[in-house]
């Protein structure tokens, strides 16, 4: 860790540091907010970009000499840019250049070290004009960026990757040294998408199940309010409603569908409800399947979580009505459900009562922590030593005498998470095998409640399927 590179982001108050640190971060670590001061300590966290570059970034706080306590905050960030090897210094796009950062720009400046003026809060092409302004600082590499919106990114990370060198490779098992085209053309496809995601605080929740498993209950058990109607009549929800609520930062919007019945009794207007679910469904990140404790799993409630599969959710699976159930310990009803819905291994479970509120304010947590899950990008790197380990445990099975080689794999999208394995013959890598690597892969990493999509290919395919 020592001989990594130091990249220092210093700037006045509220230009954007953290939200910075947060994107090189791929996380959500330093608190943002539009109140100037918020970042007081330098926080540290060691990064890689382009697969295989890593750096150590610095978020300092805000130089400001407003007050005896700002000064101190702006002495720590000053005190970092000297330790750091690289400097970032960041200003305000929205705003025109003033003295202070001009003279704070120059004090850096004369550390005669990588420094690069970055103009935030460029958010469309009208506002390129301001940048422009900022061009008499007379810096060496001056970049216009709007790090909300992901714009301008390209330019600013080759710069990063003439100080950064990449890592030294250890020697690998099956696997090829060479750093992969195939794996680089993929990073620049989805890099732009990758950090919208993690910008993206919107979840959308689909909630489905059987008629009456009660559904509107807990939805409006969820929301705190009698948003739809409850009944005891089968089918009384027809056309799914949404309602959205804030938890931890997030905006979660629920969808409560219709009662899915058998297909042959969905007559006109259940038949139409049943379309509009489906329509939902293609357009949600996380589905609740409720099932009915006193009943417990149905061959229908297998089939409503098909859709689970078909549309590649997250999944939570929320047994409901758990205070009137039949006697049955907690661990013998789990391994019922579990046993009937083996193809959900990866959900999940949470009994509830959405009558009584009994747990129902958990499922908000694990909403959360699903969706977290759903949209996570493993590094190329950390894949491949995972990879490598599986391979050496259980060696890959040869076709009728034909050797067959995993040289890499790559993570190419998000929501769900989906790995290229890139192999020299796709089509001989047996699905028990990929199955058993997915399941490696699951150990190693946290994907409980997502779905895991492994694909073959050759190297060199450019296209990406959905």
């Amino acid at each position: 860790m020592s001989d990594l590179k130091k990249v220092a982001i210093i700037g006045r108050p509220n230009v954007g540091k953290s939200s910075l640190f947060n994107r090189l971060a791929r996380q959500r670590d330093a608190i943002t907010s539009d109140m100037s001061g918020t970042t007081r300590d330098v926080k540290k966290r060691v990064v890689t970009i382009s697969g295989n570059r890593d750096f150590e970034i610095l978020d300092t706080g805000g130089i400001d000499y407003s007050s005896e306590l700002f000064s101190k905050v702006a002495e720590h960030a000053l005190r970092a840019a000297k330790e750091a090897d690289i400097i970032i210094y960041m200003v305000n796009g929205k705003m025109l250049p003033d003295d202070e950062d001009r003279e704070l720009f120059y004090q850096l400046q004369a550390l005669d070290k990588p420094l690069a003026l970055v103009v935030n809060k460029i958010d469309n092409e009208k506002e390129e004009e301001r940048y422009w302004e900022f061009l008499e600082f007379g810096a060496e590499r001056t970049f216009p960026l709007s790090v909300s919106h992901n714009r301008y990114f390209n330019d600013f990370y080759a710069w990063l990757e003439e100080y950064i060198p990449p890592r030294e490779e250890e020697g690998e098992l099956e696997l090829e040294e060479e750093v992969d085209p195939f794996a680089e053309m993929l990073e620049e496809i989805h890099f732009d998408e990758q950090e919208e995601e993690e910008e993206d605080r919107d979840i959308k929740v689909a909630l489905i199940g059987r008629v009456n498993t009660g559904k509107s209950s807990l939805l409006n058990a969820l929301v705190g309010e009698e948003r739809t109607i409850v009944s005891d009549v089968a089918g009384t929800t027809i056309d799914p409603v949404d309602e959205s609520i804030e938890h931890n930062d997030y905006k979660i919007t629920f969808v409560d569908t219709a009662g899915i019945r058998r297909r042959g009794k969905i007559l006109g207007i259940e038949k139409y409800a049943l379309d509009r679910t489906e329509e939902m469904l293609e357009k949600a990140d996380i589905a609740l399947l409720l099932i009915d404790a006193t009943v417990g799993v149905t061959e229908l409630d297998e089939r409503i979580a098909g859709l689970i599969e078909k549309f590649k959710l997250g999944s939570l699976i929320v047994i409901n009505k758990w205070d009137v159930r039949e006697e049955k310990s907690y661990e013998e009803a789990i391994d019922d459900i579990r046993d009937e819905l083996k193809f959900l291994h990866y959900a999940p479970i949470i009994t509830v009562s959405a009558k009584t509120g009994q747990r129902v304010h958990k499922i908000l947590d694990q909403i959360v922590a699903i969706y977290e899950r759903y949209k996570q990008r493993i590094p190329t790197s950390k894949l491949n030593d995972v990879l490598r380990e599986a391979i050496s445990r259980h060696h890959i099975p040869s076709h009728h005498g034909a050797v067959v080689k995993i040289k890499f794999a790559t993570q190419y999208e998000t929501k769900p998470p989906k790995i290229a394995l890139i192999v020299n013959h796709p089509n001989f890598l047996h699905f028990s095998y990929k199955r058993y690597l997915a399941n490696y892969i699951r150990s190693k990493f946290d994907f409980e409640g997502v779905p895991l999509d492994l694909e073959t290919r050759k190297r060199g395919e450019r296209k990406i399927d959905e």
